[in-house]
């Protein structure tokens, strides 16, 4: 009745209610609801710090309960059995990822290069720090010699990252401080290096650090290999591992931050708002990788379809399957993510995630994969952003540096540092038969097809060991036999004692014993040579005689039917005409 008098709607009252309350309350009410969605967009954690008295979150170890890497080397680091706290005016996984990538400040100093070729004719850029750079006195030696047993740390960078990342120079100064040479190996067409072939790298991409590792393995054999990967790298890294199984001469290595399975991380990226920022940012990336060598992927690719790509799955799709030959850019991430091969991993690996990671995905993880390799240690934060990890008040400092630095050292410490499987050639005789490349089988009383074991192989072994004797530095002298030698020396002693006829008389008896004593000892060799081949064949015969029998008579039966189409009508047509003229 009050509103009917006065002429006023409800809403015209409402507002001049609202009008009634001071300006300064809604600044604060708009500041409240502002921070609510920034605390809530940018994954803020303060709150959760507070609560917890800055103490940080608990890391989450996951391995093998029988793991000897986790029981020998990991029990003993302590970063990965404490917590992580990340700087608190961090405390985003955001917040820590840009700041890594704009303004995190980095040690000072200086790379030397080295430029190594690949197979393919394709350049890699081989960054060094050595342990002798860090020296505080200033004396310190420019070369690494060949015999030099000071382990090697082998850095494999993220995507169109490379030596001069500021993460990457925190690894690298800090193995470097504690006494190791470390190397970053730059991807293709990064560090200031063109692209010098119609190859380029990409996420599965691992013949180029198999070729680094082999080369470092070869000129330094003395020196243990360890190798780091990070985002990217690290999902190279676990695939090249995983490929070469216990062939591998690497002794070690540690994964920061891999994607694990592309095709999933692909889909998370590209689902809320701040993810497809993210991913519009890498295709930023990977397209002005792509200008810097426009003159070769132009002549591979779809030029025009590489510089409009909007997403990194546009980009694969226009330049990285082209070029890789891959059908689709499923096929692609399918095959070469790095969670297919953590099962074969067969060096003592540590692997580092974060929960909160805004660009690898926790769903990629491999939980049960891990816990089933007992080569393989999982740690996982739940802050940390990628491959930030920052620590302190100033940021100054990366948690999973550290952590890896531990484990490295403790491994190096250790007894389970991984040795690479020797691969045993067995040089076979000429008359050993050229067809059978297979594996050696042995023929058992029963019938049976059996195969041969180590004990079996001795007689090859022994064969081997008579003729060549391998050498710490790896070279093969072959020995010559000592009978042949003696001979030799016999028949030369009766050359230089001629002096008289009895003399040659002497010399051309003696010359004849042992042109037969020779004769004889190749006739003994060849008989020992072919020994084991005539065991076998008589084992043969007396084994299968009867299976033969069985096998003639099998082909016999199964051959009647098709002779009695071709030649029937025939055989009968001549059988009837012999009883007719009968």
């Amino acid at each position: 009745m009050a509103t009917a008098a006065t002429g006023e709607s409800v809403g015209e009252l409402l507002l001049r209610a609202a009008a009634l309350v001071p300006p300064a309350q809604y600044a604060v009410a708009a500041l409240v609801v502002a921070s609510a969605f920034l605390y809530r967009f940018l994954e803020l954690h303060v709150l959760g710090d507070l609560l917890r008295g800055f103490r940080g979150g608990r890391v989450a170890l996951t391995f093998h309960p029988d793991s000897q890497v986790y029981h020998r080397v990991a029990s003993k680091c302590r970063s990965i059995h404490g917590r992580y706290l990340a700087t608190p005016w961090l405390a985003s996984p955001h917040l820590q990822t840009l700041f890594l990538g704009f303004w995190a400040r980095s040690p000072s100093f200086t790379y030397r290069r080295q430029l190594y070729t690949v197979h393919d004719g394709g350049t890699i850029a081989l960054d060094w720090l050595l342990a002798s750079d860090c020296e505080v006195d200033g004396s310190y030696d420019r070369t690494v010699s060949n015999d030099d047993s000071t382990p090697i740390v082998i850095v494999v960078p993220g995507l169109t990252s490379d030596s001069t990342a500021a993460y990457v120079k925190h690894l690298v100064f800090s193995m470097a401080s504690k006494g190791w040479n470390v190397v970053v190996g730059n991807h293709r067409g990064l560090g200031g290096i063109s692209i010098t072939s119609d190859c380029f790298y990409n996420g599965g991409w691992t013949e180029d650090i198999r070729e680094v590792v082999n080369y470092l393995h070869q000129k330094y054999p003395k020196a243990p290999l360890f190798t780091v990967g990070a985002s990217l790298g690290a999902n190279i890294l676990v695939k090249y591992l995983g490929e070469e199984g216990e062939n591998t001469p690497v002794a070690g290595a540690a994964s920061i931050c891999s994607p694990w399975d592309l095709l999933v991380t692909s889909r998370f990226i590209s689902r809320t708002l701040v993810q497809r920022c993210y991913d519009k940012a890498l295709a930023i990336g990977l397209k002005g990788y792509a200008k810097l060598h426009q003159p070769v992927l132009a002549r591979l690719a779809n030029w025009e379809a590489i510089t409009t790509s909007r997403s990194t799955r546009e980009y694969d799709h226009h330049a990285t399957c082209v070029v890789a030959k891959y059908e689709t850019v499923d096929t692609f991430y399918r095959r070469c993510s790095s969670v297919n091969y953590i099962g074969t991993v067969s060096v003592p690996l540590l692997c580092i995630s974060a929960l909160d990671d805004p660009l690898c995905t926790r769903e990629a993880i491999p939980w049960d994969e891990c816990k089933a390799n007992k080569n393989v240690v999982l740690a996982t934060t739940p802050n940390g952003g990628h491959v930030a990890f920052f620590q302190g008040i100033t940021a100054g400092r990366l948690w999973w540096v550290e952590s890896v630095s531990e484990f490295l050292t403790a491994l190096h410490d250790s007894p389970c540092m991984h040795q690479q499987k020797t691969q045993e050639h067995v040089v076979q005789s000429s008359l050993e038969s050229s067809i059978d490349k297979g594996p050696y089988v042995n023929l058992l009383e029963d019938g049976m097809v059996a195969a041969v074991t180590n004990e079996d192989t001795n007689i090859h072994d022994s064969l081997v060991n008579q003729s060549e004797t391998e050498h710490s530095d790896g070279t093969v002298d072959v020995e010559q036999n000592r009978v042949t030698k003696m001979l030799q020396d016999n028949c030369h002693s009766a050359i230089t004692n001629t002096g008289s006829s009895e003399d040659n008389t002497t010399h051309s008896e003696s010359c004849v014993r042992s042109q037969e004593q020779r004769e004889e000892l190749s006739t003994a060799k060849i008989h020992d040579a072919i020994a084991p081949v005539k065991k076998s064949m008589n084992q043969l015969i007396r084994s299968q005689g009867r299976s033969l029998w069985w096998l003639a008579y099998i082909a016999v039966v199964t051959s009647w039917p098709l002779l009695s189409i071709l030649y029937g009508k025939k055989f009968r047509n001549s059988l009837l005409a012999k009883w007719l003229r009968s």
